[in-house]
């Protein structure tokens, strides 16, 4: 709707998970650092945790893209509460056969897979997404599948991605021997204020607009109603260029960001904080 009008070869602002628009200010740098850092040592499990929308997902995108040829990926990102069998998973996530084998006959399979790929020189990398879902009793089930791992030659990685809860329940007396195993840990934060406004203007440079549409004050002002989770970041950028867009306003100022997220409110939608934004400085800064 906007694109033309403000000059986008696409929409910058998309909530779909996409490499291409990655920003990597120095929190996301250094999160995709550590995921690359596992894969390079053969980590046994990796672990990578951030709130809701901080960008989690994305960063496995672009791993997914810069993994090497000889590297099997098996991805698994249905983990709610009906995950039900999770080798039945792990093979689908490799495009193993499971159907009508019991569970023996499923690890065995599973195993045969690896053994092979180890043979054939490759390396087999499991990436569960959303893991925060999954039952203490399950992560167990993934250490005790590490097992594969019988001697110093690491056949099989796995990578677990998720909120904070994931790094809580890891915490539990009863995974004790589940977090000796983790290789790698590290917590994605939120952006800060700066960060915020390089990322809002990177993403419109990437999809072919000025940065200036969006001034420091009002990018400052979408950092505090965000709490710079980039998923709520996208979200009010998107609706301040439509609300933009109708009032042919080619700058979405301040007043304009705070229209969308009292509409948002009024709605009964919005993620992002719930009390005003306090009186900004002359460099855009609320205080």
């Amino acid at each position: 709707m906007y694109e033309a009008f403000y000059g986008f070869t696409e929409k910058p602002f998309s909530l779909l998970p996409d490499p291409a628009f990655l920003y990597l200010g120095r929190k996301h740098r250094m999160a995709l650092t550590m995921l690359q850092y596992g894969m390079m040592n053969n980590a046994g499990f990796t672990v990578i945790t951030g709130e809701i929308g901080s960008g989690k997902t994305t960063l496995i995108r672009q791993l997914l893209d810069e993994i090497e040829e000889d590297v099997t990926v098996g991805l698994i990102t249905n983990t709610h509460e009906s995950f039900g069998d999770l080798l039945q998973w792990v093979l689908m996530a490799y495009g193993i056969e499971y159907k009508g084998m019991e569970k023996v006959e499923l690890y065995e399979a599973f195993v045969r897979f690896v053994v092979g790929e180890y043979a054939d020189n490759r390396r087999t990398v499991l990436i569960i997404d959303e893991a925060q879902n999954l039952t203490p009793k399950t992560l167990e089930e993934l250490r005790m599948l590490s097992n594969i791992n019988a001697d110093k030659n690491q056949v099989l990685q796995m990578i677990m991605v998720g909120q904070p809860e994931l790094r809580s329940m890891l915490m539990l007396p009863s995974l004790k021997q589940f977090a000796q195993r983790v290789s790698v840990s590290h917590h994605l934060d939120a952006l800060n204020s700066e960060e915020t406004v390089k990322y809002i203007h990177h993403r419109i440079s990437v999809a072919g607009g000025d940065p200036a549409i969006f001034p420091a004050k009002s990018c400052s002002l979408i950092w505090y109603y965000s709490r710079g989770v980039p998923r709520v970041i996208n979200s009010l950028c998107d609706t301040a260029l439509v609300y933009g867009f109708a009032e042919q306003a080619r700058e979405i100022q301040p007043e304009l960001i705070k229209d969308v997220v009292k509409d948002r409110k009024a709605g009964g939608l919005f993620a992002g904080r719930d009390d005003e934004a306090p009186q900004q400085t002359g460099t855009g800064e609320p205080q």
